[in-house]
């Protein structure tokens, strides 16, 4: 097998993201579609993207998180195959022809990948109970990959339950990689192909501090959820409790000292009070 623009479609989810999207758009393959799913609504980026990318459709939607937005462009693509792909992410000249060469034996799989150039920063993660599955030294079978590259077999999600969207950010892969290994599903990291990640970087620097708060808040939030919905209400219902009187503390010691930091762990609090209650992720950023 191989990928084409005739069975390859990528999807990216943006949101403010005017600073990093256009190094990711021009380092893509050309001829592939490329649907884009701008959360912020901005109408001017979408004229631009379309008018200066080929085969490239605009979105425009509210702020419905990564995985429903994700979600959104899986559903809208018409091909076997989609790369769920960041804004801040940029593939090299040779990523899919790296891919290609190295997966032309291959049947089958869930989820594949490039790998992060920065080895300090992998972008998977291995069963440290097990022993590394090398398939001819060069395709990785692993536990989870990273949401910010993922290319998807929709074939293999035969009820076309891909993301889950009450995660509106952090954990949504992590519980699609995990319901893929229940199914069986193969999880392949591709190690002679690279991709660049700047990290954090998908968001204008203007609203770096309130995207901050927001992290934390959903960070907490989607542990728990998570917790709650693969290791049993009884066992994250503590864990939740513990975490909530320690960011408690931390939020009054800080709050005692007047250091900024008392912001996230208020933040963090929130988070964890609210998914105790089985409220959906709705804190949003402030952001004009």
């Amino acid at each position: 097998m191989e990928f084409t623009n005739n069975n390859l479609t990528f999807v990216i989810v943006t949101f403010n993201s005017r600073k990093v999207i256009f190094d990711c758009l021009n380092s893509l393959p050309k001829g592939f579609h490329k649907l884009i799913i701008e959360n912020s609504s901005d109408e001017e980026l979408k004229k631009e993207l379309e008018q200066n990318y080929d085969k490239t459709k605009v979105i425009l939607s509210e702020n419905i998180g990564m995985g429903a937005g994700n979600n959104l462009g899986i559903n809208e693509s018409n091909t076997q195959y989609v790369y769920v792909l960041n804004p801040d992410v940029v593939l090299k000249p040779d990523t899919i022809l790296n891919i290609n060469n190295s997966i032309s034996e291959l049947d089958n799989f869930a989820i594949l990948s490039p790998v992060s150039d920065n080895p300090g920063y992998p972008n998977y993660k291995l069963d440290l109970r097990k022993s590394p599955n090398y398939k001819g030294n060069i395709i990785k079978d692993v536990e989870e990959i990273d949401g910010y590259s993922m290319i998807i077999n929709k074939n293999f999600f035969i009820d076309n339950f891909f993301f889950d969207e009450k995660f509106f950010m952090y954990l949504e892969n992590v519980d699609l990689c995990l319901r893929a290994k229940k199914n069986s599903g193969q999880l392949l990291i591709i190690m002679n192909s690279k991709i660049h990640h700047l990290g954090g970087k998908a968001v204008d620097d203007r609203y770096s501090e309130e995207i901050e708060l927001s992290r934390n808040w959903h960070w907490m939030w989607s542990k728990l959820y998570f917790n709650k919905k693969h290791r049993g209400i009884f066992v994250s219902s503590l864990l939740g409790l513990i975490s909530l009187i320690g960011n408690i503390l931390k939020y009054l010691m800080y709050l005692v000292t007047l250091s900024k930091k008392r912001k996230i762990y208020r933040m963090r609090a929130l988070g964890i009070f609210n998914s105790l209650l089985g409220r959906q992720s709705w804190y949003r950023p402030e952001i004009n």
